[in-house]
């Protein structure tokens, strides 16, 4: 894919990451409670937050769901919010 940045840390990803962060706050939900929601720790959520660690879509389908946000209009918000490149 052309021009596409193989950074972990590229500006798409870093408005992904603080948008799930939002969400997870705006839910009302610790980094604990979400780890025991997918079975896993809080240190691993903290993780994916930071973006140490990438979710695969399965992974954030979960993490969505824990949070009880709507997966597809999650993920068109954050379309919206990148925008269009080419």
């Amino acid at each position: 894919m052309k021009g596409m940045e193989k950074s972990l840390f590229s500006k798409d990803y870093a408005v992904f990451l603080r948008e799930l962060r939002k969400a997870r706050k705006e839910s009302g939900l610790t980094q604990e409670e979400i780890g025991k929601k997918l079975g896993q720790t809080q240190s691993f959520i903290s993780k994916c937050e930071r973006g140490e660690r990438r979710l695969d879509v399965l992974e954030f389908r979960a993490f969505c769901k824990a949070i009880g946000v709507d997966f597809v209009q999650f993920v068109k918000s954050i379309d919206k919010k990148i925008g269009t490149k080419s």
